[in-house]
């Protein structure tokens, strides 16, 4: 006997023959069953969610199958069985599960969420544990799936608990207007016609479930997870620890499905049909599911850390100025002119360039009174020198000391010189240190990128074939391919300009003469 992998194709196949545009939910239910998870249709009345529970028993070997549409006044004897008359009589409060929910492998609820206080913890047990209490003693059930049905969401906290038990969640539309004409020409709806030998028996499900427990999950699928769960905190998207974990069941049990040993990013798009509570937040899903793929492959969020930061130390290597020095090891400074200089000082100029100087006690400021501050040559000259001993004055530009006070530099007003900076010189050591980090995140990066150009070589086949997504996904899955293939470029190119740019940092010259030398050797 065949894999039951093996059988689905052709499983789906005859249980999506001669209905129109209801292909996707009974993909659904398939799935479902297959995960032992239930499924949830929401729609007006009339769009076949009660068709997709029945033909979904016809995968199945040996099924055996329960449906109830139920009202506000439905009793638990309507989906549980009648109580047994011989055990009341016996002082057993027992009921007779036959051919009632209990006992049923299939079951389609209609309205279900019409469900009383009085059926909801006995449901809830037994769509969750897959147990029943019958009187005293807890009894296991058959159940595989449990489609639920609704013609709207449910409205009150008492039932949030059972909406949570739908892992899988779709809206049901009408018929589209592009449908309508191949519906009207349906003569009738038959069964879907699933050879005895093609179904999946108890022990099939069994075996495929062990199975999907070993499926991986690699890093860029658990990465995609990650970021979806923090965006979903954002968008006030309430989804349960409980919840996220059945993802990653389903996830592996879609893998399994398709024959892979390992998730796919093609496997999250059924993320859409998991995390929602209203339509609106379906579409938000699948909006930034469709926006990431490509851009998931490998480690992309960290690629980007990683650069950044290597980024922000290159630039904090190159900007690293120290003074520069002259052939005998002196501090230079930069003049006026843009000149290098040894000197800390120059003398200061007016703004005609004229040379300042200050005033000492050895001048006499006769003609201008008390004034302090900068003076240019000319105006030293107009003020009086005494002699030495005498009452005498005579100008300055006439004094015999005048060449030796301008020359004495205690009377230049003078600036101080910014030190003449250039880059520094950097160890070998911890550029070629710098240059192997570097080395090995561009590596990742062409991993990165070879993942991708992967994905693009193998997408079209790998969505045309998956039992699940829908065929309309190609055109958003080739925007986000070549999308991420593009910024994988951006990346790579970025990781190249890193190395570049550390190999052009200045070294010193001692190490790049010993290396010059190293090499002539």
């Amino acid at each position: 006997m065949t894999k039951p992998e093996e059988r689905l194709p052709l499983i789906r196949q005859r249980l999506t023959a001669g209905l129109v545009e209801r292909d996707l939910a009974v993909r659904l239910a398939l799935l479902a069953a297959l995960a032992g998870e239930h499924l949830l249709l929401v729609g007006p009345p009339g769009t076949a969610k009660s068709l997709i529970a029945r033909r979904l028993r016809y995968a199945f070997a040996d099924t055996s199958y329960f449906e109830r549409l139920l009202t506000r006044f439905s009793v638990p004897e309507e989906l549980f069985g009648p109580l047994s008359i011989k055990g009341l009589e016996e002082d057993r409060y027992e009921r007779i599960t036959a051919k009632y929910l209990p006992t049923a492998s299939i079951a389609f609820l209609d309205e279900i969420f019409k469900a009383n206080s009085a059926i909801l913890n006995a449901l809830l047990t037994l769509l969750n544990e897959r147990e029943f209490d019958n009187g005293a003693e807890r009894v296991r059930t058959p159940l595989t799936a449990l489609v639920g049905a609704s013609n709207e969401l449910p409205e009150g906290e008492e039932l949030d608990a059972l909406f949570d038990r739908f892992l899988l969640r779709l809206h049901v539309e009408p018929v589209s207007s592009e449908g309508f004409s191949e519906l009207i020409r349906l003569s009738e709806i038959r069964d879907p016609n699933v050879p005895a030998q093609q179904r999946l028996s108890r022990a099939d499900l069994v075996d495929f479930q062990d199975r999907a427990k070993d499926v991986l999950v690699p890093d860029e699928v658990l990465a995609l997870l990650e970021d979806l769960r923090k965006w979903c905190g954002e968008e006030k998207i309430t989804v349960s620890d409980r919840r996220w974990w059945k993802v990653v069941k389903l996830l592996k049990t879609s893998a399994l499905a398709n024959g892979n040993d390992a998730v796919s990013i093609w496997d999250c798009w059924l993320l859409q049909h998991c995390l929602w509570s209203d339509n609106q937040q379906r579409e938000k899903v699948y909006e930034w599911y469709a926006s990431r793929v490509g851009a998931a492959a490998a480690k992309p969020a960290q690629i980007v850390r990683f650069l950044n930061v290597w980024e922000k130390k290159l630039n904090h290597d190159k900007s690293q100025r120290v003074q520069l020095i002259d052939a005998k090891g002196a501090g230079l400074y930069k003049d006026r002119a843009g000149e290098h200089t040894t000197c800390e000082f120059e003398q200061k100029v007016n703004d005609a360039g004229l040379p300042l100087f200050r005033v000492s006690s050895k001048l006499i400021r006769r003609d201008n009174g008390d004034r302090d501050g900068e003076y240019t040559v000319s105006e030293l000259d107009q003020l009086y020198v005494k002699y030495s001993s005498g009452s005498r004055f005579e100008k300055f530009k006439n004094w015999s000391g005048r060449k030796e006070y301008l020359a004495d530099k205690d009377n230049w007003i003078v600036d101080k010189l910014e030190p003449a900076l250039g880059p520094l010189q950097h160890h070998a050591t911890h550029v070629d240190h710098c240059l192997a980090e570097i080395e090995g995140l561009r590596k990742d990066v062409e991993r990165h990128k070879q993942g991708i150009e992967g994905q693009i070589a193998s997408f079209t086949r790998d969505i045309h074939d998956h039992l699940w997504v829908c065929d309309d996904f190609v055109e958003p899955a080739s925007q986000g391919l070549a999308a991420g293939c593009a910024q994988a470029e951006q990346l790579l190119a970025r990781a190249r300009d890193l190395e570049a740019g550390y190999r052009s940092l200045p070294r010193r010259k001692e190490e790049t003469e010993a290396e010059a030398v190293a090499a002539q050797s």
